[in-house]
């Protein structure tokens, strides 16, 4: 993995881990942001401004990919980059988690 990406993307944003998690299966910015909506309770909602463009920064940057068109819909599918990018900021967040419940990262 490229350094750069890497350094850009962990830690990840809220809105980056959700629309990267979201993307294990095909998905279009609206079904994304809908998702986010169900998985989290309404405790985050993605503006569209922000889906597009962060969209639009992670397939420049190789994490997603463009599948398919369905109804006018561009759906994005998450790349092997993206999928190892997800996999680092869950692991993260697991060590996160971990160390504040006073347990060791090693257990």
């Amino acid at each position: 993995m490229e350094e750069r990406i890497r350094r850009i993307y962990v830690p990840m944003t809220e809105t980056g881990f959700y629309i990267l998690f979201c993307l294990q299966t095909p998905q279009h910015g609206y079904g994304i942001g809908q998702q986010v909506k169900e998985i989290t309770g309404n405790a985050v909602c993605i503006s569209p401004g922000t889906m597009y463009g962060t969209l639009s920064k992670m397939e420049k940057d190789g994490l997603i990919t463009f599948y398919a068109e369905k109804e006018k819909r561009k759906l994005y599918q998450i790349t092997p980059l993206g999928k190892e990018i997800l996999e680092l900021e869950i692991s993260r967040i697991e060590r996160l988690y971990k160390n504040s419940k006073g347990e060791s990262v090693h257990e």
